[in-house]
């Protein structure tokens, strides 16, 4: 092996054990679990995981998700952000006015409010146009592909809540997993 090649190949095994020896400690106290056999859109997953079955308009409005998702050309992640942020809001449902129960004027999958500029009401129940705003703001968000879910899902909705999002990675992951080539 020449010299050149072998200090090459000396050198990043260096550097990978040191990243090892750093990374190592960190890795072993975080709160987060690796998701097994998942993309890469998701690579931890943190604190306890809520899951509910979905019906046929639910699973509509996450395939809805998805593809407004590839129409704005962006990656799995930001799919699965969009996802459980309408997980947590509105258990992806459509919802339009709820009356004593509603929020505000909170409308549709991501309850977005036509008096913050979300758009009219009939834009916000679009679940395309809903997503494509969500997702607008979601790309104004500073290094979202990097940060935890529930942190860039907050961001752009500043829920009284901005935990909650975090308890719906895994079944967005697993939702855009199998929805995403198909």
């Amino acid at each position: 092996m020449n010299t050149m090649l072998r200090k090459s190949v000396l050198g990043i095994a260096g550097l990978a054990f040191t990243g090892g020896v750093f990374a190592g400690p960190i890795a072993a106290h975080a709160d987060a679990r690796p998701v097994e056999g998942k993309p890469a859109a998701v690579a931890t997953v943190q604190g306890a995981q809520s899951k509910i079955t979905l019906n046929d308009e639910q699973t509509a409005n996450a395939k809805a998700i998805i593809a407004a998702t590839k129409k704005a050309g962006l990656p799995e992640r930001a799919a699965v952000v969009s996802i459980a942020t309408s997980l947590q809001e509105s258990k992806l449902e459509n919802l339009g006015h709820l009356g004593d129960r509603n929020d505000h004027d909170s409308l549709g999958l991501f309850q977005q409010r036509p008096s913050s500029g979300w758009g009219t009401p009939e834009q916000i129940t679009d679940p395309e146009y809903s997503t494509l705003a969500f997702l607008k703001g979601l790309k104004q968000v500073d290094g979202w592909q990097d940060m935890p879910l529930t942190e860039a899902a907050q961001t752009v909705q500043v829920s009284a809540y901005p935990d909650a999002y975090a308890q719906w990675e895994q079944q967005a992951a697993d939702i855009v997993a199998h929805n995403w080539n198909s």
